[in-house]
């Protein structure tokens, strides 16, 4: 069965990119600042970017920002992309940057208007309600979500780096005993583990900063076969090489390195994009080689 990760993987070959392309029409980047021009922002950078992208990632905050228009705008870029990818003849995964979280009814509706008004193919979770908050974003294998583990922000530790029991050392201490230090994990593991029992139909995976290597370290072994989003490199302060080092699986794939600024910036995006792409690349074939 198709999943939404076999598409991407599919993606990655064709390309030869882990690169995922952020589209974040700010306000100051903007010609100005209008749903128009957000459009047309987007739209060059889909044009000039595209053969060098493993998918690409519109932050709906910047198009909700303009209240209808501004959704119009971002439904046409998401089909802009889908015309890319024809062009290509290769599928660009369209991750929408929404971090919603809710259960229920209210769920359902954000997964209608992800998947199916807007037509995006994956989208960015918050965790913190459960599991019932995820179903309705992973009924269908080919629809995909990025949940929240680690993120790259520097408050990120306030509630992710607290300390929780850990499920299997619970079922190993007798009723009225002590649990020891070693039987907690920080909240971001128990994510990592609970989201890598979840994945049956290979379409979650992991927010996890590229400004943690450590615990990108940690979530990596908790969790060894999902897919990482790792925000982080550049202004944030993340480094690529160490990102790739702590987050890439054991086949060199399993990340995507979300770069936004560092492209529209750019003077010639698609040529940021393609030196962009090749540096990962470069990285990724030295991590290999030396594993050999």
């Amino acid at each position: 069965m198709e999943s939404f990760f076999s598409f991407l993987e599919r993606r990655v070959d064709d390309s030869s990119s882990l690169l995922c392309v952020g589209l974040d029409p700010h306000i100051p980047d903007l010609r100005e600042p209008t749903a128009a021009s957000a459009l047309e922002f987007c739209l060059n950078l889909v044009k000039q970017t595209a053969p060098y992208a493993a998918a690409f990632k519109p932050n709906a905050a910047f198009f909700e920002v303009f209240g209808a228009e501004g959704w119009t705008a971002l439904k046409q870029v998401i089909e802009a992309i889908d015309a890319e990818s024809k062009r290509l003849g290769s599928m660009i995964p369209v991750i929408l940057d929404a971090k919603r979280g809710d259960i229920a009814s209210t769920a359902e509706a954000y997964a209608t208007s992800a998947f199916e008004t807007l037509g995006a193919h994956c989208i960015t979770l918050n965790p913190y309600l459960g599991k019932d908050s995820i179903d309705p974003f992973i009924q269908n294998p080919e629809k995909g979500v990025f949940l929240l583990c680690k993120t790259s922000n520097a408050g990120s530790g306030d509630l992710q780096d607290l300390m929780v029991l850990d499920e299997e050392e619970r079922g190993k201490q007798k009723e009225g005993d002590l649990f020891p230090l070693s039987s907690f994990v920080p909240l971001y593991i128990k994510v990592a583990r609970l989201a890598h029992s979840w994945n049956t139909k290979n379409n979650i995976g992991l927010v996890v900063g590229a400004t943690h290597v450590e615990a990108t370290k940690r979530i990596r072994t908790a969790a060894p076969d999902l897919w990482f989003l790792m925000p982080g490199v550049g202004a944030q302060g993340g480094d690529l090489e160490s990102a790739l080092n702590a987050g890439l699986r054991k086949d060199g794939k399993g990340l995507l390195i979300p770069v936004s600024r560092g492209i529209s910036w750019a003077e010639n995006p698609a040529k940021a994009a393609a030196e962009l792409r090749d540096s990962i690349l470069e990285i990724q074939n030295s991590i290999l080689g030396s594993d050999n």
